[in-house]
């Protein structure tokens, strides 16, 4: 495999660890850094303590669909 890196490769890389881990140890220092920051898989707990996107909300009456509630 050679050591330069296209523009697929690195993307590729971004996106997969599986293929990410194929790539020598050359290739994996000379990855930019993500655009979209850190993997997904790189969040630590605290990270993930504050994530609340698929909670429901607390207070059942912010709760309801359709303006409707249940």
């Amino acid at each position: 495999m050679s050591n330069t890196l296209t523009q697929e490769m690195i993307i590729r890389a971004w996106k997969s660890p599986a293929y990410r881990a194929s790539l020598s140890e050359e290739q994996r220092a000379g990855l930019p850094e993500s655009p979209s920051g850190k993997a997904m898989t790189e969040l630590d707990e605290g990270e993930l303590d504050a994530v609340t996107g698929g909670l429901a909300p607390s207070d059942p009456h912010t709760s309801c669909c359709c303006n409707q509630c249940c």
